[in-house]
């Protein structure tokens, strides 16, 4: 039988996208789509392969770029960096829409609120600030965290907010009333990744102590602690769509799928390089089942997820490629990069038709 089955059933929670000054637009640079290629054969798994392109090129972030998310209703992308700013863009123009103004540090992520009108942010300035996409302005400001806020996300229905700290906490908060409801104590280390499962009754975090820990949300106890060894440093992990298995990036290059209910890594995906920053993986569920993440290579790789075969390997960025996204309904990946490169980028597979 296979474990994956239904990986993507009801996958329409914001992890599978698994988030006012107006500035001159920028003129985005517009990339015609090259003849297609030739159909590659079909995976392993019998799929057929992926087929993206590059459509967009974004410029205007000014420091290296931390995190790109979808909104979950598609309409806009989200992206933060070290330069203070959250961006809001046009996946489908490329264009700039606005600039969203503030933190007085740089930011390390954002998360979407379900209904695609609020952005969550989290900032070295020890802030989350909640925006108003639209008005671009700030709606509320979490205040609570004692160091740097390096993670942040919504839970499925946006009433809650967790978030996770450089001082080693996690945080859950009314999103409604900006208030902290719970502080874990939760690693000795840089909290580096915190996520919702689909109804919101485990949270689970990642820190540079290498450990994965899954929390019951009300209580705030501790039920499992994955360890992926002294060499794997976990840096990013995340729930899958359905909510039965966990995602982890590690600092040995391989990314890895558990069954967090057995403790057990069901599938290791390895090709790409990643041994010094926090690169985030993502499920994509629109076309075929894959696993994007970017590199130290300055690429972005898929992965079959069943087969753990590298089915397309995406080239274009001069820098380390850091953050990565996917579309809630189109065949479309966002990707970001670092100092030397400072874009984002969209690609789009329109299938061979």
């Amino acid at each position: 039988m296979d474990p994956l089955k239904g990986l993507d059933e009801s996958s329409t929670d914001d992890d599978a996208a698994s988030q006012t000054t107006e500035d001159d637009p920028q003129i985005p640079e517009r990339h015609e789509p090259p003849a297609p290629p030739p159909v590659a054969p079909p995976t392993a798994s019998g799929r057929e392969r992926p087929h993206y392109q590059l459509r967009h090129t974004m410029r205007g972030h000014t420091s290296s770029i931390s995190a790109v998310k979808f909104s979950p209703d598609g309409t806009l992308l989200a992206s933060c960096g070290n330069d203070k700013a959250v961006k809001i863009w046009s996946p489908f123009t490329g264009e700039l829409i606005r600039n969203l103004n503030g933190h007085t540090k740089g930011l390390s992520d954002i998360a979407w609120s379900s209904d695609s009108v609020y952005l969550a942010s989290a900032s070295d300035d020890h802030t989350i600030r909640i925006w108003d996409v639209d008005t671009g302005l700030t709606h509320r400001t979490l205040k609570g965290h004692t160091s740097f806020v390096f993670c942040v996300n919504y839970n499925t229905t946006s009433t809650l907010l967790v978030s996770g700290g450089c001082e080693g906490d996690v945080r859950i908060w009314n999103a409604s009333k900006a208030k902290c409801i719970k502080t874990i104590h939760a690693h000795l280390d840089y909290v580096t990744a915190v996520h919702f499962n689909r109804d919101a009754s485990l949270i689970v975090s990642c820190a540079l102590d290498g450990l994965i820990r899954i929390w019951n949300t009300t209580s705030g106890q501790c039920l499992k602690t994955l360890a992926e060894g002294h060499d794997a440093i976990c840096q990013h992990v995340q729930f899958s769509p359905n909510s039965k298995y966990i995602l982890s990036t590690a600092h040995d290059s391989a990314i890895r799928l558990w069954d967090y209910q057995t403790s057990r890594c069901l599938k290791t995906y390895m090709g790409h390089t990643n041994q010094k920053y926090c690169i985030a993986a993502c499920f994509s569920v629109t076309g075929g089942k894959w696993i994007v993440s970017g590199s130290e290579d300055n690429k972005v790789y898929l992965w079959d997820l069943q087969s753990r075969e590298i089915v397309q390997v995406l080239e274009g960025h001069q820098d380390v490629v850091v953050a990565v996204a996917t579309h809630p309904s189109q065949n479309m990946i966002a990707s970001a990069s670092m100092e030397s490169d400072l874009t984002v980028r969209i690609w789009e597979d329109r299938g061979t038709q």
